[in-house]
């Protein structure tokens, strides 16, 4: 302690002096007044700038933005629903029972009709809670103004900024509306969980019937939820409910809006839940309409005017499809099995109309939708896999002399410096066998020897025709088996399959073929979409022909669907050999003349505990093959305009049989010595078809 005294002794005078001077300082310079008068300017300044902000802001049309609704038509100009965005169906104040208006007023804002939109009380207990929350924003002291500003104004960010916007947002709600203007805004526009807004469509949903018939202790049920529609809506928890009704109550009865008699029966009386509410059709049709949403965006229409402005949007949509579709997602029997932690794998599909590139159908995932959330059908970037070989291989090597019954090299062989060694998913190989063959069994060696022969430049100028674009990275032979570091979606591919379908011309895609104003004029127009030829109808209609292999006797067989013919491809790709049998993704790209269906499975995130059993024969195919065989009873059942190439190959085999010994002169004039012809007619037959040039 000496020491310690000592050295105080010491420094005190210092201190001391140090202190006299700081003193003097801020005497002389008038520092605490120039402090205060910065902090009051930087105040005055922020004031201005929200001020401002306020009244820039689209308030005067926000009562008009909730009544209003934008109008959805299907493909045969038929009305197909209504985009809402976060609002139910608008109802005046004189339609909503005073007891809910009492509950929420009770609940939410005691001071509501005589506030400027702020409350005192509420903005000291916000402090209070910023203090014991250390700082962190943790809501509530927000009034009823306040928050329908956060709600159809601003973000649901918990920020200071956003905060301060949504006081000075409410004090100007207040001086452009009435308070019963507000409430009203409000009630329409309070989310009441289960995928509902509004207290109309609420009251029909956990009560069945309309706003204006609720009892006090409906009402109250209602006003309950507003803190946590979750956690206190009747349907998933009436316990909660109950609880947080009774507490509504109480309150009512403080604020002068009930008698204790009056709350005792509310709450000893029973709720009975009754479902009378009729979803939208934007929840009929919700990954259509969100796909909407977004194209328009890409128009140039931003995401609230286009749920808010009123417009009409004619879209590609057919509801027939669309609602088809969905049924056969909604069937968990047809999907691969789930991880063992329970974990379902997500898929989506798309359908689209080769002839126009309209958009007929959309599913974008699996479970229950989030508006405007993943869509897979038309975000996912995951690999093709052996989907990507009729686009990059087997159609440019037609247009370079190739032929369907084509002989390509079967064989385990190594490529370049690197090694390159593809393999068969079976490891088993044919030595030599046809390009329908090649194709329709998936065989990986005959398409990478088959780019490698046409040359890769070739297979990405093909791909690029098909409007698919690869890195520089991933510009190799791998590239012919879906080895690629970057995917693409259902959307892309079913894009690209449409010009085979469509003979050769290949369509661009999209969900809108025009949207007008509400002055009836036509602010995008889509209804004469480019096209553009990228194969001879020749080449197109061969390729078709193999491709109908792929569910006769290939790797798609499983997921033909019963009684209809349809062309196309399967691909996976595979998992690390230490995970065990299975693939990342799955798909099927089908079509008939009347319609491409593009279909992906697979995990979110793919790992040693998430990954697909086995191969598309056993996952992807069951949804395929069911969604197919409920969509196609209802198109138009357009026949294919060639038949299977292994029945041509066979047909032209046989005919060829009884005047062997003529072909066989021809081959010995043209080539001096060919070899005599094989036992086999249909491997004989290709050695003459090589002798023109064919293989």
């Amino acid at each position: 302690m000496t020491i310690l005294n000592r050295v105080w002794a010491a420094i005190k005078p210092a201190l001391k002096q140090g202190g006299h001077l700081v003193g003097w300082v801020f005497r002389r310079f008038q520092l605490i007044r120039w402090g205060i008068l910065l902090v009051l300017t930087l105040i005055l300044c922020a004031s201005a700038w929200f001020t401002y902000q306020a009244k820039t802001a689209d308030v005067q049309t926000v009562k008009s933005s909730l009544q209003t609704r934008t109008t959805l038509y299907d493909r045969k100009d038929k009305r197909a629903g209504m985009l809402y965005g976060q609002k139910g169906t608008y109802v005046e104040l004189d339609k909503i029972s005073p007891e809910v208006q009492n509950a929420v007023i009770s609940t939410e804002d005691r001071s509501f009709y005589t506030n400027w939109g702020f409350s005192i009380k509420g903005i000291l207990r916000s402090v209070l809670g910023l203090i014991i929350h250390h700082g962190q924003i943790s809501g509530g002291g927000s009034t009823i103004t306040q928050q329908l500003a956060k709600n159809t104004l601003l973000s649901q960010k918990q920020t200071f900024l956003r905060k301060a916007q949504e006081l000075f947002l409410a004090v100007q709600l207040t001086k452009v509306y009435s308070k019963k203007d507000i409430l009203t805004m409000y009630l329409n526009n309070a989310y009441f969980g289960n995928g509902v807004w509004g207290v109309e469509d609420a009251s029909l949903r956990y009560f069945g019937k309309h706003a204006s018939a609720l009892t006090a202790s409906e009402g109250a049920t209602l006003a309950a939820m507003l803190r946590n529609p979750s956690y206190y809506n009747p349907l998933d928890h009436m316990d909660n409910a109950i609880a947080r009704r009774n507490l509504v109550l109480g309150l009512m009865v403080d604020n002068g809006k009930l008698t204790a008699a009056q709350a005792a029966s509310a709450k000893a009386s029973r709720l009975t839940l009754k479902d009378a509410y009729t979803a939208y059709s934007q929840e009929r049709y919700p990954y259509f309409f969100d796909a909407v949403i977004e194209e328009a965006w890409q128009d140039g229409i931003s995401q609230d005017d286009i749920v808010n402005k009123g417009y009409k949007v004619y879209t590609t949509l057919d509801t027939t499809y669309q609602t088809q579709l969905q049924t056969a997602f909604d069937n968990d029997a047809a999907f691969p099995a789930a991880a063992s932690d329970g974990t379902k794998p997500q898929a989506a599909s798309v359908v689209v109309d080769p002839h126009t590139g309209g958009v007929m159908a959309v599913v974008g995932a699996r479970g229950k939708h989030v508006y405007l959330g993943s869509n897979y059908a038309t975000q996912l970037q995951r690999s093709p896999g052996s989907t990507i070989k009729p686009l990059m291989v087997y159609t440019p090597a037609l247009e370079n002399g190739y032929s369907y019954d084509s002989m390509l090299e079967d064989k385990k062989l190594s490529y370049g410096t690197n090694h390159y060694t593809p393999t068969n998913p079976t490891g088993q190989y044919l030595g030599k066998t046809p390009m329908y063959n090649a194709l329709a069994q998936s065989l990986n060696a005959p398409a990478v020897w088959l780019l490698n022969k046409i040359g890769v430049q070739t297979g990405v100028d093909s791909l690029q025709r098909f409007g698919i674009t690869l890195k520089k990275k991933d510009q190799n032979l791998a590239a012919a088996l879906g080895g690629v570091t970057t995917g693409f979606s259902p959307l892309t591919m079913a894009r690209a399959y449409s010009a085979f379908a469509n003979g050769g011309t290949l369509p661009q895609t999209h969900f809108i073929r025009k949207i007008v104003d509400a002055t009836g004029k036509t602010v995008v127009d889509n209804t004469k979409v480019d096209a553009k030829r990228i194969m001879k109808k020749q080449v197109a209609t061969e390729m078709t022909s193999m491709m109908l292999g792929t569910f006769k006797y290939g790797t798609g067989v499983s997921a033909q669907p019963y009684g209809y013919t349809v062309a196309g491809k399967t691909g996976s790709t595979e998992v690390p050999d230490s995970w065990g049998y299975g693939t990342r993704d799955q798909w099927v790209v089908g079509y008939t003349p009347d319609m491409v269906v593009a279909t992906w499975v697979g995990f979110t995130t793919t790992d040693a505990n998430h990954f697909l059993q086995g191969t598309s024969e056993s996952g992807v195919a069951g949804i395929f093959k069911t969604e197919m065989e409920a969509m196609l009873p209802y198109s138009p059942h357009t026949s294919f305009n060639t038949e299977d190439a292994k029945a041509k190959a066979t047909v032209q085999a046989d005919s060829a049989d009884g005047s062997g010994d003529v072909w066989q002169s021809i081959g010995d004039g043209i080539k001096n010595g060919l070899d005599t012809a094989k036992s086999k007619v249909s491997q004989w037959y290709n050695d003459v078809k090589g002798l023109f040039g064919g293989n």
